[in-house]
């Protein structure tokens, strides 16, 4: 199990302060009142459980069927198939929302899952994505050392040339501005909207509230400047223009 949370990442276990910014973040560039929103990667619901204030129409995909399972019975989300991201058994322009969050950087074949979820997009509709920046100063899932897994916050392993950072973190991806919106180029569809933001903090907010609270605010107050470039996730939203 511990392998596949290497690879795959570890779903949201808590709804926190942190993941309703990013909720309000989607309402702002992707509507979700009424909308068919699929959540692509859903993990245990913890998005799809705060879809449903929304809107009724919410669905979720789901690789690791222990954590489909879960949504579904904990009534997270009114339906869940299990099926990797490149594969998504759903029609043709199916959704008005495709969401992934923190899912991109884990699959085998990301351009795949961007094709996968354009195509199950219908025209207008928006696919929202969070994914890791490379200009983090740290990589958040841990690397490898001489063929052993070490887990936590790794500084400036992100920084280091393609070959080399890749040996250290090979099960997983970060991506810079141009290389995410690379993988968009040639669908039907339109950027609009793509910013870096911070991390909500909300470990330290728990442990410090002071310190957290204020930590927060500068966070917060970096995405309106050019340091918005180091900042923790890419938040793209593109529309689809056209069949």
């Amino acid at each position: 199990m511990e392998d596949k949370a290497i690879l795959r990442g570890h779903p949201s276990y808590v709804w926190r302060e942190g993941q309703e910014r990013r909720l309000q973040m989607v309402r702002r560039w992707a509507p979700l009142e009424g909308r068919r929103t699929l959540d692509v990667g859903c993990g245990l619901g913890m998005y799809t459980q705060a879809f449903l204030r929304y809107t009724p129409y919410v669905y979720g995909v789901e690789i690791e069927l222990a954590r489909a399972r879960d949504a579904w019975t904990q009534g997270r989300v009114r339906g869940v198939a299990v099926a990797p991201g490149e594969a998504l058994p759903f029609p043709d322009e199916s959704f008005d929302i495709v969401f992934n969050h923190e899912v991109l950087e884990h699959v085998d074949d990301d351009a795949q899952m961007v094709a996968e979820m354009v195509r199950i997009c219908c025209l207008g509709g928006r696919i929202v994505t969070f994914c890791p920046n490379r200009w983090y100063p740290a990589e958040t899932h841990g690397c490898y050392w001489r063929g052993r897994y070490s887990f936590g916050n790794k500084p400036l392993v992100n920084y280091l040339p393609d070959p080399l950072r890749n040996r250290l973190a090979p099960h997983v991806r970060a991506y810079t501005g141009r290389g995410l919106r690379r993988l968009f180029q040639g669908q039907p569809v339109r950027i609009v909207h793509h910013a870096r933001i911070y991390a909500g903090y909300d470990n330290l907010v728990a442990r410090q509230p002071r310190i957290g609270h204020l930590v927060r605010r500068v966070s917060y107050a970096l995405e309106r400047t050019p340091l918005q470039v180091l900042g923790l996730s890419h938040f793209l939203v593109a529309e689809r223009i056209a069949g």
